[in-house]
Order: C-alpha cells, then structure tokens, then sequence
C-alpha cells in the first residue's frame, strides 16, 4: 500500500535528515524537504572549495534555504544519528557507514524510492542494460499521443518528488530505473519493463548476480494486477515469467506461452493483445526514423507495454515521427557533407557493437572516435565489430589500450589485416574531432560511442556528450 503524502509530511517533522550527494537528485529533494522540515545535512565527497560545490551552496542560501554540510574525503565521518538517509544513487547500500546507521535504526531511502511510495498516479518503469531511455522516452509519448498527462523521471530528465503535488491519479507517470537506483527499493510499479540484461556496471556490483538481482526489484512489488513485458530474445531476463506476480508480455516473437506478444516480420512491427487474437499491424520499418534493430525492439518493447491505453494507430503515429533521444545515435550536424553522430551513452562494449550495428544495417562505415574509464567490462567482439564497420579509428580516454588490444586480437578473425586499419591516439577529445575530420569524406560519417564511462575525463555521459557537441558545432 502506498503512503499517503500527507502522512508522510507529519512523519519527517522533527526528524534529523541527512543527504548524500549534492547532485542532480538530491538538489531537487532538498528543496522540497526543506519546507517540511529544515534540519537537513548535506554530505558530499567533494571539498568546501570544489568549483562544482560552491555555485550549489550559494544557490540554495540565495533561495533561503540554509544547510549544514560536511564535505571532502572523510565527508561520511560524522554520518551519526540521523532518523533519514537520503543515499545517492550510486552509493553501495552495504557501505559501513550506512550499515552501522541502519543497525542503529534510521531509515535509508533514496529520492526515487521516496517517490514511487508517494506517487499517486499508475506508474510506468523501465530497467535494462541497454535501451532503458529510449523505450521509457517511447512509452511516454505513445502515452501523451493517447491524450495523458505524462510525467517523466528517475534516470532520465528532472527528479520527479518537487512535482509530487501537481501529480494527479488521472496522470502516468514513466520511470527510468538503473540498477543502483534498484538495489535496495522495491517500487511499486504498475506496468514493468525490462529491455535485456548483459554484464554491466561490474565496477560497481560485487558479480553478475548481484546486478541481476537489483534488476528483478522492479517487478518484485507488484501485484497480480501488474504487467511486466520482457524481451523473449534475452536468455538472462527472460526466464523471469517464473517470479512474475502479475500478467507477462513478451516481445520479439510471435508467440509465448500465454502471453500477449510484440514482433518484426517482413519488414513490419506487429502486436498481439492475447495469444488467440489476431495479429495488429503497429509500424512499418521503412517508416521509423531510427536506424538499428535495436531501436525496433525498443519500439516493440514500449508498444506492448502500453497496449492497454493506446491505440495500434496511436503507436504507428509516434514510431514514424520518433527522432531518437539525445546521447543515442543522435544526428548532431552534417558538415561539409559528413554526418556527426553524438552516441555518448555508449558506456559498454556492448553498447558501442550495437550502435556499429545500426551503421553496418545501413551499409555506413564511420570514422569512430571511441574510449573512456573501463568498468570491469568484457572486450570480447568489440574489436572484431570495429574492424567490421570502420576502416579509421581514434582511440582516448583511459580504455584506449583495452580497445587496441580487442582490435588487433581480432582482426584477423574478421578478415582483416590491422595494417590496412588506420588506428589513431588522441589525448583529448579536441585532438580526436580534429583527426576525425581530417579523415572523413563527403558522404561518410563520424560517431562518438566510447566504449566506457564518463568518469576519466567528465562527471556523466551526458557531459561528455555536449562537450563532443560543442567541438562538433565549431568546426571550420
């Protein structure tokens, strides 16, 4: 049963609260925190003196709002005492510090976790290793082209709770859930969605199964009145139909068990409401904008999840106008007859085999621009995938030595000889567009899929990403 906002309003007066991280997240709820109750710590890795914090500070004491902090490296030390936790996203739950502040019996939540109790309205979630933004941005559109209010949040766009008043019962609401917003929340979802689940994020995650087990929280809450729509294709999530608790859908094939379905055939995207209806017509490839099968699984995925409150027309109106979301293949400028593709989010190797693709399905060779912090990640086919779809690439970031070794290691299983690859180091991302664009030829294309997270160079993918645009967009 879901908490009442109210009630929970009466609950935090006089309670201590303390917030980690001062980031994208948090900023949000400590403003809304502040007017129920003002006794709020902020706990933040970076030091008093960091340039990123100081703005931060001053812009909540411009606005009234007065905290106490504790910063710098042993900013945890004094983590003592509080009644609330407020965790950041990526923070283990089992760190020492919360765990000894869990035995003492203050709660630890997050933002998102606060939310989904309080949230008054159905709530839709996506979780996956790859596909998350793009299904959760799809399934609100088709949910707006039925004529809903739609409120979009978690991993993706604003933090939702400062909203939580305007939020109405007649709304929906579309969630992105990562794995470390999962780990120790089990929401209350109405209608779940996991895209696929590969090896990921293994630097963070004690092993496989640990990540996989965070995954699976976004359908472990619901009750059998909820839905959860997997990916038929995908050997690892797929299987949870066994610890489903409400109705399961499945796209990428015709046919499951007892399951509603989504699927490609011909050259055309299909639905089935029930395993004895009849076959729904939902788009034609030829018609959708994005390139890459991925991106019409993403559309099978989003279409089946909402197939109780959108019409098949409704659907084939956004899959043709659907332009893709930012970070993700995105078309940044055409430049003297070069394409230049801004893929940031690509933070896996298999993330960036995927956007290879997509270009490979459209007979495109790219110039590819790619590296970044290694995350405990398997190379294995990365190489032989670039050495497929580029004939030049340029390597930076911390993971450039791993790459070149998939590359060389496997070319000659892909028929080529390295010698014939151009393969180039660049120690910054201005040195990598500049080689980029001494490389690519009208007609051609460049794409920034690194292969690793932001973290060597900048604080998410979405920074790397606009700081690749902005090198884009001042080209000479």
């Amino acid at each position: 049963m879901k908490a009442i906002l109210s009630a929970f309003k009466s609950f935090i007066k006089g309670k201590k609260i303390a917030v980690i991280g001062a980031g994208i997240s948090n900023r949000p709820l400590i403003r809304w925190l502040y007017p129920q109750n003002s006794d709020i710590t902020v706990f933040d890795v970076m030091d008093r003196d960091n340039s990123r914090l100081i703005p931060i500070q001053k812009g909540f004491e411009k606005d009234g709002i007065h905290l106490r902090w504790k910063t710098g490296a042993h900013y945890l030390d004094d983590l003592t005492g509080y009644d609330l936790i407020f965790r950041t996203p990526k923070m283990r739950t089992d760190l020492p510090e919360l765990a000894r502040e869990r035995r003492r019996g203050a709660i630890i939540t997050s933002e998102i976790a606060l939310f989904t109790e309080l949230c008054p309205a159905p709530l839709y979630a996506v979780t996956g290793s790859d596909g998350k933004t793009t299904t959760t941005t799809l399934i609100s559109l088709l949910l707006e082209q039925s004529g809903f209010r739609v409120f979009t949040g978690g991993n993706i766009g604003t933090p939702l709770l400062s909203q939580i008043e305007q939020i109405q019962p007649t709304d929906r609401v579309v969630l992105e859930l990562s794995s470390f917003q999962l780990m120790d929340s089990l929401p209350l979802i109405d209608h779940a969605v996991i895209t696929n689940i590969i090896p990921n994020h293994l630097d963070f995650h004690l092993s496989f199964d640990e990540y996989i087990d965070a995954k699976k929280n976004i359908f472990r809450g619901q009750s059998a009145l909820g839905t959860l729509t997997l990916n038929a294709g995908d050997e690892t999530s797929s299987p949870f139909i066994a610890e489903a608790k409400g109705e399961t859908r499945y796209f990428n094939t015709p046919a499951y068990e007892n399951c509603a379905t989504a699927w490609r055939e011909n050259g055309s995207l299909f639905m089935r409401h029930s395993p004895a209806a009849e076959p729904v017509l939902i788009a034609h490839e030829k018609d959708v904008l994005l390139p890459g099968s991925f991106n019409l699984e993403n559309i099978l995925a989003a279409a089946l999840t909402v197939a109780d409150e959108v019409s098949p027309g409704d659907i084939m109106r956004v899959a043709g106008t659907f332009k893709g979301v930012a970070h993700r293949m995105e078309l940044v400028r055409e430049y003297h007859g070069v394409r230049w593709y801004n893929s940031s989010v690509d933070s896996s190797p298999q993330r960036t085999m995927k956007t290879l693709a997509a270009f490979r399905e459209h007979g495109d060779r790219p110039v590819l621009i790619a590296g970044g912090q290694d995350k405990n990640s398997d190379y294995t086919g990365l190489g032989e995938a670039i050495v497929g779809t580029s004939a030049a690439v340029i390597l930076t970031g911390q993971n450039a030595s791993l790459i070149e070794d998939a590359i060389r290691s496997e070319a000659s299983a892909a028929g080529v000889d390295p010698a014939d690859l151009i393969l180039l180091r660049a120690d910054s991302y201005e040195e990598a567009v500049q080689a980029a664009q001494n490389l690519a030829v009208p007609g051609g294309s460049v794409v920034l899929s690194p292969a690793g997270t932001s973290y060597d160079k900048f604080y998410h993918f979405e920074e790397r990403g606009e700081y690749f645009r902005k090198l884009v967009a001042a080209l000479r």
